[in-house]
């Protein structure tokens, strides 16, 4: 009989009512990825329609190991970083539940991090990536934000906003989370790991508004935690 190999990554996804989405998402993972994992469904309630949509279907995804992370909170970054208490692999991916196309990065980005990156953004702003579908304030902010942040602050990514990104065990394991809300602790760990003079790489990812269902990103309501790690960068 043959043992399957332990995990080196774990794809860390924040759910809410992702029944529409997440089952062609998990569906490219397995297809599309070749680094040996597990996947973290991480949730807030009991009756998402996302957990249902998966057990009812575990064998579309063969082999596929998933477990379910409840989180003890509430909202994206409670349910981030629940995956991140759970997660025990080398190096941990947080994953948008919705994409069913970057898949294929994956294994790259791994490859970054054992050259020694302990942080690796998928960017939709350097060569190869893309941003289709935004909203256009979105857009603006965004654009505007990363553009001031690798081209003044020096910071080593042309896309520090972005959530879907790889961290290394050491940084989960020595870098405290200090922010509270959203997304903003992908920021925050990115901005403290450059400071700490740690490898951080990129490769390009690309960017589709969701299809199905509402996103979880809330630009204006987090911008001013957001600033606090934008004052930061260029503290460093």
């Amino acid at each position: 009989m043959t043992m399957a190999a332990p995990p080196r990554l774990d794809i860390v996804i924040p759910v809410h009512n992702e029944g529409a989405n997440i089952l062609q998402t998990l569906r490219s993972i397995a297809r599309d990825v070749k680094t040996p994992l597990r996947v973290l469904i991480c949730y807030d309630r009991g009756d998402d329609d996302t957990l249902p949509a998966i057990r009812n279907n575990r064998e579309a995804f063969g082999e596929l190991a998933i477990d379910f992370v409840r989180n003890r909170g509430r909202g994206a970054h409670g349910a981030v970083v629940a995956g991140f208490a759970a997660s025990e692999a080398p190096f941990a991916i947080v994953f948008p539940a919705d994409d069913d196309y970057n898949a294929v990065i994956i294994d790259a980005m791994v490859a970054r991090a054992e050259t020694g990156c302990d942080i690796v953004c998928a960017s939709r702003f350097m060569p190869g990536g893309s941003m289709v579908g935004c909203p256009w304030l979105k857009a603006l902010l965004v654009r505007a934000g990363n553009f001031t942040l690798y081209h003044l602050a020096r910071l080593p990514t042309q896309d520090a906003s972005n959530g879907f990104r790889l961290f290394s065990r050491r940084t989960l394991d020595e870098i405290a989370i200090e922010s509270d809300r959203g997304f903003c602790y992908s920021i925050e760990l990115l901005v403290k790991c450059h400071r700490l003079g740690w490898k951080i790489g990129e490769v390009p990812a690309n960017w589709f508004e969701r299809k199905h269902g509402s996103s979880r990103f809330q630009v204006l309501r987090w911008l001013p935690a957001y600033l606090r790690w934008y004052a930061y960068a260029f503290a460093t």
